[in-house]
């Protein structure tokens, strides 16, 4: 959801006037045909009512061709759907453009509360209410229900059918729409969903606060509107937060937590206030958990995700397994790709950063999934295939596809954090439960996620090389002998680490890396393949944190975030450990407080960690390779 950089991917396809940076990919966009949109299509604003009373605002695009009746295309944003002025056209661009050239009603709306649309706008609504229940039970799922009842009763010339679609907090929408789904709508596209910001999305992974996106986003999204009386883009500014030159000094010079608020925003972000005095899962972020509330889906489901996804990884697979656990019997399907946040909506994406895949993925995906997907449910147009999960593999750059996510072909290959940096699938010997590896953790001096100063995030870091922080010496590596033949890994990587510490709290990130073999171009490169983080204290239990015992023996164990990749024959598997990610992940004290969010410069305390020779990664092993799907020349790099 990181609203900087997904939405201007949508801007750049649907013509929404949304906030933020677009994703590397958007210079690539292809340009607009010869078709012209303004002449072929009518605009028309409505207040539509809700059944509250509140009026949300959209914006509705009816082409001027009346021989057939046309399905809706719709998306709901918080990031405003300007331009506003009667008369204005937004420009639609890529697959989108191709839609509409053949015949869609475009509908974008302003959620609750956000610009030209009535109401109090909360971050995340709770879904808490049914789209048949009374007028003061309103949530996303409602307002969206509303919405479409609205639509087929009212614009002529519809065909009765609704899709939905959205890429990041526009995605939360599209999932929050088929909650309890109008009969109408017959198909959603959730991409890069926001799904839980306490444990994997935006806010949070695993309890600890993703500090390098949260912090300014929010100082500017997060603000409400000066005159409440009034609609529109009436929204107090932030104050100038200086972070574009340096983000490690920036967060480093800014302290603790709380000097946020103390500096910035003021008591002023009501999202701030919340996170902070809200530091364990409770019913706060429970209600918050979209994936719990996915019942009650009527249409078909295509969730769309990014292997580099650097804010929404986890949304996609926690929806997908969600809608199949509560809906059985719809169509519920899944694709990820190589990308960024977004990336998919735009660009072909042959690369990402300096790894090459050999395939435009971005377009193979637009062609070959998107636009089929909704052709065949809004309008019975074509032979969609209805294909389950849809992936690519990143090493064999291949697309691929299995009935169910995680694929069940798949063993566990447990490879042991051993004596002399060795990473191996030998059992570990007696001794290693005595055995381990140290390093001195120190707040003041936090291991950047990046081996270069930046003041925005990277995206690339999901992909960069991390010989940068293989020179440090509080972080730990250990690697495999040159793999003897391709190694394949499909599903959740497990990290079962062993551990001790003189402090009684503290971070864990762990990251498995591909290591290039001698004699390639880039021999020695460490490409990160996968990495997360796991705040110590909520090692038991997210909702009751547990200080550590220092100088015990601990067990902290957890889930990284799904992987499709091969390693090749002749490369190497790695691991790193490490306990800060700056300022990608908000800095642990190193001793039990409370509240981190409260925490004083006093708390934060250096830290010898131990890591056991007894600890843990457990990748899932693909027992046999799907056959690569057909990717025609037109798809290829040239």
């Amino acid at each position: 959801m990181r609203r900087f950089h997904l939405s201007a991917a949508l801007l750049l396809f649907v013509g929404l006037a949304l906030a933020g940076n677009a994703p590397s990919a958007a210079a690539q966009q292809p340009s607009a045909s010869t078709f012209d949109f303004k002449s072929s299509y009518t605009r028309s604003s409505f207040y539509i009512p809700m059944r509250d009373g509140v009026r949300l605002f959209t914006t509705v695009y009816e082409p001027k061709d009346q021989s057939q009746k046309w399905p809706f295309i719709m998306t709901r944003t918080p990031y405003s759907i300007g331009p506003y002025a009667p008369g204005e056209f937004s420009q639609p661009r890529g697959i989108m453009l191709k839609m509409l050239q053949e015949g869609y009603i475009l509908v974008s709306q302003d959620v609750r509360g956000r610009y030209y649309s009535e109401g109090e706008f909360e971050d995340i609504r709770p879904v808490t209410a049914n789209p048949r229940a009374g007028k003061s039970s309103v949530d996303e799922s409602t307002d969206t229900y509303d919405t479409i009842d609205w639509l087929v009763k009212s614009i002529p010339n519809n065909n009765g059918r609704v899709g939905i679609w959205g890429i990041s907090y526009p995605g939360y929408y599209a999932a929050a729409a088929g909650v309890n789904s109008h009969p109408a709508l017959r198909a959603i596209s959730p991409q890069a969903p926001v799904s839980d910001w306490f444990i994997g999305d935006d806010d949070h992974h695993n309890g600890a606060l993703y500090l390098l996106d949260f912090v300014r986003f929010f100082n500017g999204f997060g603000r409400e509107r000066i005159d409440k009386t009034q609609v529109g883009n009436n929204y107090k500014p932030g104050a100038p937060m200086g972070i574009d030159n340096d983000a490690y000094k920036f967060y480093l010079d800014l302290g603790p937590l709380k000097n946020v608020d103390a500096r910035y925003y003021h008591g002023e972000i009501k999202h701030w206030n919340d996170v902070s005095n809200h530091p364990n899962l409770d019913s706060f972020w429970k209600d918050r958990t979209l994936p719990d509330h996915l019942k009650g889906i009527k249409c078909a489901v295509m969730t769309v995700g990014g292997w580099y996804d650097a804010e929404d990884k986890y949304g996609p697979f926690a929806d997908f397994a969600a809608i199949n656990k509560f809906n059985p019997g719809i169509y519920n399907s899944l694709v990820v790709g190589p990308w960024p946040h977004g990336g998919w909506a735009g660009g072909d994406f042959g690369n990402f950063g300096d790894e090459q895949f050999g395939v435009k993925t971005g377009l193979w995906y637009r062609d070959n999934l998107f636009k089929p997907f909704f052709d065949f449910y809004l309008k019975d147009k074509g032979d969609y295939a209805k294909p389950k999960v849809t992936v690519f593999n990143t090493g064999s750059n291949q697309f691929w596809r299995f009935n169910e996510w995680p694929p069940a072909d798949s063993s566990p290959l447990t490879l042991t954090l051993g004596a002399n940096h060795t990473l191996t699938s030998a059992a570990a010997p007696a001794a290693a439960a005595t055995e381990f590896d140290s390093y001195l953790s120190d707040p003041a001096n936090p291991v950047p996620y990046i081996g270069k100063i930046q003041g925005g995030r990277r995206n690339e870091y999901l992909n960069d090389d991390q010989r940068f922080a293989a020179t440090r010496s509080d972080v730990l590596t250990y690697q495999t002998e040159p793999l003897t033949e391709d190694t394949t890994i499909a599903g959740v990587i497990k990290a079962d680490l062993q551990i001790s510490t003189t402090g009684s709290d503290g971070d864990f990130i762990v990251k498995v890396i591909d290591v290039q073999p001698d004699g390639a171009p880039d021999a020695g490169l460490q490409r990160l393949v996968r990495a997360e983080v796991m705040r110590g204290r909520f090692r038991e239990s997210f909702s009751n944190p547990k200080a550590i015992t220092p100088g015990k023996v601990t067990k902290v164990a957890y889930s990284l975030n799904d992987v499709s990749h091969t390693f090749l024959k002749g490369h190497k598997i790695m691991v790193q450990v490490q306990s800060s990610w700056f300022p990608l992940v908000d800095r642990n004290p190193q001793t039990f407080v409370p509240n981190i969010y409260k925490a004083d410069e006093k708390d934060f305390q250096k830290a010898t960690i131990h890591i056991y020779h007894t600890s843990k990664i457990i990748l899932p092993k693909l027992n046999h390779l799907p056959t690569p799907l057909p990717v025609e020349e037109q798809y290829l790099n040239k």
